[in-house]
C-alpha cells in the first residue's frame, strides 16, 4: 500500500496537480507515526511512511493547510472522510484546495496492546492474512490482528469512504451492526452512583494536557473557551474534581451533533481515558430522539441540534 500511495503522490506533485502532500512520517519511535506535510519529491521519498501504526486522522490539519494557497493532497481512511465532510459542512476547510485520495483500511494496530503481550523493541509492522507480523530487535512476532487492533477499529462504523477524488485499494461497506454502543449501554444500565464512580475514576487521571481537544476534528474554534485567561482555568491542570468533570463534559457538549466518532480523543490520551464514550452517549441519544444521524455522512444534511421541527422531543 505504501508504495502505491507514494507513487501516486509523486505523480500528482510532478504534474502540478498538487503542491504538497499531507501524510505520515516516522516519529521518535518506529510505532509513533506522525502527521507530516511533504513539499518536495525528495522529502516524500525519504520520509513518507504508511503502515498499520498510521492511525492519526489527518482531516483536522486541513483547517490551516487548505488556506495556505495552492492545492494539497491528503490521504484519508474511511473514518477520516466523515470528519473531512463535517469540516466542509462547517466551512472550516476549503474543499477546492484539497485533493482527497481515499485509502482502504481494515483497522489499525494499538501499540499498547502489543506491549501488553510482552512484545518489546518494536521496529515495524506488516499485515497479512488477518495477522500482524511485528518486527522487533529480538526477531519477528506474529499475533492475530483482532487481538492487537485498536478498540475503535474493532467497533468501526464504516469501511466506506463518503468523499474522495480517487481511491487506492478496495472500497468497503457501512457496518450496520458494529456494536459501538455496547459499552454505552452498560453504563446506562448502572445506577447513577455507579456511573458517577466510573467517570470519577476515569477523569481523575486527567492531567489537562489538552491532547483530546487539540486532536479533535470538531474542536476548531480559533480560541477555545478553556484558553480564556479570565476563566480561571486557562492552561492549567485541574485543581478539583469539579474542574476535571467540567472540562470534559463541556467539551463533549460542544461537539454534540458534530462528533463523527473517529475516536481520536481516546487514541491520543496519555492517561488512556475512554473519552469517546461521552461522545457516543450523545450520538446514541440523538439517534433515539431524532432518528439515525451520522455526522459527516452528508455535508448538506442539517444536524439534529441545528434544526427545529414541531415534533422535536422536549424532555
Amino acid at each position: 500500500m505504501q508504495a502505491m500511495m507514494e507513487k501516486r503522490a509523486l505523480e500528482l506533485l510532478e504534474n502540478g496537480t498538487v503542491d504538497r502532500v499531507l501524510g505520515w512520517s516516522a516519529g521518535e519511535f518506529p510505532y509513533d507515526m506522525t502527521p507530516a506535510v511533504f513539499e518536495t519529491a525528495e522529502e516524500l521519498k525519504n520520509n513518507f511512511v504508511y503502515n498499520d501504526f498510521c492511525g492519526a486522522n489527518l482531516s483536522k490539519y486541513l483547517v490551516k493547510e487548505s488556506r495556505k494557497g495552492g492545492k494539497i493532497l491528503v490521504f484519508l481512511k474511511p473514518c477520516d472522510t466523515y470528519s473531512f465532510n463535517q469540516l466542509i459542512a462547517e466551512h472550516r476547510v476549503l474543499r477546492e484546495n484539497v485533493y482527497v485520495i481515499g485509502i482502504e483500511c481494515y483497522g489499525k494496530a494499538d501499540v499498547d496492546k502489543l506491549k501488553a503481550m510482552g512484545i518489546e523493541g518494536i521496529t515495524g509492522i506488516r499485515t497479512e492474512n488477518g495477522e500482524y507480523t511485528v518486527m522487533t530487535v529480538y526477531g519477528d512476532k506474529t499475533v492475530k490482528a483482532y487481538e492487537a487492533m485498536a478498540d475503535r477499529c474493532l467497533s468501526c462504523k464504516s469501511k466506506k469512504h463518503v468523499v474522495y477524488d480517487e481511491l487506492i485499494g478496495e472500497e468497503g461497506e457501512v457496518i450496520e451492526d458494529c456494536d459501538r454502543f455496547d459499552m454505552v449501554k452498560k453504563l446506562e444500565a448502572m445506577t447513577p452512583d455507579e456511573r458517577f464512580a466510573f467517570w470519577r475514576n476515569e477523569l481523575s487521571r486527567c492531567i489537562r494536557c489538552n491532547a483530546c481537544r487539540n486532536v479533535c476534528p470538531a474542536c476548531t474554534c480559533e480560541q477555545c473557551v478553556f484558553d480564556n485567561p479570565n476563566s480561571g482555568i486557562s492552561q492549567k491542570a485541574a485543581v478539583t474534581s469539579f474542574e476535571e468533570n467540567m472540562f470534559h463534559i463541556i467539551r463533549a457538549f460542544h461537539v454534540a451533533g458534530r462528533c463523527t466518532d473517529c475516536g481520536e480523543c481516546s487514541r491520543v490520551c496519555p492517561q488512556n481515558i475512554p473519552l469517546h464514550l461521552l461522545n457516543r452517549k450523545f450520538i446514541k441519544d440523538m439517534n433515539e430522539f431524532y432518528g439515525d444521524y451520522q455526522a459527516g455522512e452528508d455535508p448538506e444534511k442539517k444536524p439534529p441540534l441545528g434544526t427545529y421541527t414541531l415534533g422535536d422531543r422536549e424532555a
